[in-house]
Formats: structure tokens, sequence, C-alpha cells
């Protein structure tokens, strides 16, 4: 049977660039539904593309598009979208939840209004859209919810230089841990993380201000979550994925296309949370879980 989401509905929140527009494009590829829900309704100062834009490129690769003013720290704006998703496409399937906030900043550099916000949508969103999408997901065939959020390594490294930011991440991917076990067996409950850094608006915006090295594109997570998100959600729940670990899983061995050309692949910046390739080739092969 041929893997594919299409007419599956899926919700994502922050879709109107970056990882969450490109995994909306790679579902649109089957035929789609996608809900964007993101606040950029009109064009921002600094940032590209609005949720118009997002779902003109949806419809582009042929998938339907229902743009959404959504603020996920909102509550009632979140229920409307919910609401007018399954009014639109008759129900929803999958949640994405990728909206975030990020200031990599010590403890001490990080004011509380912007630590605030940091677990308003980071945390707190990720908690009302699970809320207001479970209906609807425990009545699909195919449900599975994918969250933008780190595996729980619980390493000083990942906290010493910004907690404050470290702690929504991880967050997130606790509230995988317990909706996955929460909701075995009727919804497919995991986290996906990439390898290395992303090469999207905010990467861009930091790149003014400092050097982030070599990037891969938003198609790397993209096309790690269509596998995720097209597999029976029988077969994975509660795990922690990593972009690259999914996409060799399936025999995609050469990643170069989703870096810049000529740029190997110990020459691309690692993210955070994550061991680097170099680490990585350290350990003994009878030491890694793929």
């Amino acid at each position: 049977m041929r893997r594919t989401l299409q007419g599956r509905t899926l919700f994502i929140t922050g879709a109107s660039r970056g990882i969450g527009l490109a995994i909306a494009r790679r579902a649109a590829k089957d035929g789609a539904n996608i809900a964007i829900a993101a606040k950029t309704d009109t064009p921002h100062r600094a940032l590209p593309g609005t949720i118009h834009t997002a779902a003109a490129e949806i419809v582009a690769q042929g998938g339907r598009a229902l743009p959404l003013v959504c603020d996920v720290r909102d509550e009632d704006q979140v229920a409307k979208a919910i609401g007018k998703t399954v009014n639109e496409f008759g129900g929803i399937d999958i949640l994405v939840n990728n909206a975030s906030a990020v200031r990599l900043a010590n403890i001490a550099g990080t004011p509380l209004d912007r630590f605030d916000l940091m677990h308003a949508v980071n945390v707190r969103g990720s908690l009302i859209t699970l809320q207001h999408a479970l209906p609807h997901l425990l009545r699909s065939d195919h449900a599975h919810v994918l969250s933008i959020s780190p595996p729980l390594s619980v390493e000083t490294r990942w906290f010493a230089p910004h907690a404050p930011y470290s702690i929504t991440k991880y967050g997130m991917s606790l509230l995988v841990l317990g909706a996955a076990a929460e909701f075995n067996g009727r919804i497919a409950v995991n986290a996906l993380w990439p390898r290395t850094a992303i090469d999207t608006a905010a990467m861009r915006e930091i790149r003014r201000r400092m050097d982030v090295g070599n990037l891969r594109s938003p198609e790397i997570m993209a096309d790690a979550a269509w596998w995720i998100l097209s597999s029976d959600p029988a077969s994975v729940n509660g795990r922690f994925l990593i972009d690259d670990e999914v996409l060799r899983a399936h025999g995609i061995e050469d990643l170069s296309k989703y870096a810049p050309s000529g740029v190997d692949d110990h020459e691309l910046t690692p993210d955070l949370f994550v061991p680097s390739l170099a680490e990585l080739e350290a350990i003994p092969a009878t030491q890694v879980v793929s």
C-alpha cells in the first residue's frame, strides 16, 4: 500500500514560514488538507511570508489550504481555528505543534516577559492546541501529533547557556512523553528535532548579528515529518526522533540536497540538544540506537 497523506487534514501551528511551511508543502504534494494556524496575517516588517502566501504555496503544490489567524497563546483563537478547520475539512487527523518562541540567553539575560512569552507559546500553546484538537483526533483512523521539540537528554550543556529557553522546549517534549502514554493505541504522539541548525527566517535574523555557519534547509525536517506522519499510527509512538535518523532508517543516505552546495556534513552547524555528527561517530556502533 502506497504511503500518502492524501485527503488527510493537518492543523499546523506556525505554518506561515520555516519548518512549519515546509511540512505543509510536503503534505500538500500528496493532496492533503492543511490548516495554517499562525499570527502573520499581513506582511511582517522583517520576516517573510503570511498565512495567505503560505496558502498559495500549498495550493500550488496540490493541497487544500485554510489560512487562519491564530495566536496559540490565546485559547479562544485556538478553539475558533480548530472549529473552522473541522467545518471546512470535516475533521482533523494530524496536529503539528511547530510554533515556538526563542531567546538564547542565560538566566540573568532573560527578561521575565520573554520567559513568559516562550512558556506561553512553547508549552502552554502546545497544550491548548492538543486539548482542542483532541476530540477530533480521537475520531480519526490516522491520528498523529508531532511536536517540533528535542529529545529528553538532560545534560548540563543544554541548560547552562540558556536554561529558560531549554526549560520551555523540554516542556514541549515532556508533553509528548505524557500524551504518548495517555493516548497509546489511539493517537501516535512523537517529537522531531533536527541534527543540524535549519535555515529558517529566524536563523537569518540571527545571522545578521553572528556567524551561524552552514545550515540545512527546512525540507529535511519536512521529509522526515512526512515519513512519520504517513506511517501507521500503531507503528510509531512516544519516540523522540532526529531528522537524519528518520531518513536513513528509510534508506535515504545521501542528504547533500539539504545542505549548501559543496558543504560536507561535518561542516554543518550542529543544533542544540543533540549530539553532533562527530560525536556520533565516536560512539561504538553497538551503542547507537536508531
